[in-house]
């Protein structure tokens, strides 16, 4: 499926918003309890911005599934993934109909490259995420 020319949103952490302009965009769709990606599996040189539903993003930690983030409307969904060109660190699954707009990384590169605070962003989202699964993983909780 392909959208239209559209503005495509993308929040940034702190509640900034950027509109980029992107022009027949590949989407994605999943059914509710359908799995996007797993944990471990390699990253297909895409990134995925939530365009409609909700998709819950887990975990293992010290052999039981955890709830990492719950992702929305506008979040940014295998980003890490392309940023460290390994393995996907969660599994992600549609909590209800979920469209992804697909964004290859040649593509989200330039978009972080021209853009700031998107990169500051990012940056944050990232650092946020890392602190996280240390504590987690360090606490045995």
């Amino acid at each position: 499926m392909i959208l239209p020319d559209w503005q495509l949103p993308t929040v940034i952490p702190g509640g900034s918003r950027v509109t980029e302009e992107i022009g027949g965009a590949a989407t994605k769709t999943f059914q509710p309890g359908e799995v996007i990606f797993r944990e471990g599996d390699v990253t297909q040189g895409e990134a995925y911005l939530v365009h409609e539903g909700s998709v819950e993003a887990r975990r293992l930690v010290d052999g039981t599934e955890r709830l990492i983030n719950t992702l929305v409307k506008g979040d940014l969904l295998g980003e890490v993934a392309l940023f460290r060109e390994g393995p996907h660190s969660v599994t992600a699954t549609a909590i209800e109909h979920v469209t992804l707009v697909v964004i290859p990384a040649h593509r989200l590169e330039s978009m972080v490259r021209a853009n700031p605070e998107l990169a500051i962003g990012l940056i944050r989202q990232l650092a946020r995420m890392a602190a996280g699964k240390d504590s987690a993983q360090g606490s045995g909780s």
